[in-house]
């Protein structure tokens, strides 16, 4: 996947050097294409073909979070907390 979008930012790269070099094209120019031309596009389909990833990525997260959750016995909170307010460890 990281392949096709560096080959697409080589491809913008290039466009946008031939427009700055090219007697018609400005630099305001090159940089406007490099932007909608190549990182616009390849962060949208990089963000996009990430989304499974993510998901994967959040559900072990919370199954994690889950067990976690079951190894001390519940809803209840730990019994290494806080010390109340006033009184000394």
């Amino acid at each position: 996947m990281y392949l096709v979008a560096i080959a697409w930012i080589y491809v913008a790269l290039m466009m946008a050097a031939a427009e700055a070099t090219s007697t018609q094209g400005t630099v305001l120019g090159a940089c406007f294409t490099f932007l909608l031309y190549g990182v616009l596009p390849v962060s949208i389909v990089v963000y996009v073909m990430g989304t499974g990833r993510r998901r994967q990525a959040r559900q072990r997260a919370e199954a994690a979070a889950a067990t976690s959750a079951q190894a001390d016995g519940g809803d209840h909170a730990a019994a290494e907390g806080q010390p109340s307010v006033g009184k000394e460890p």
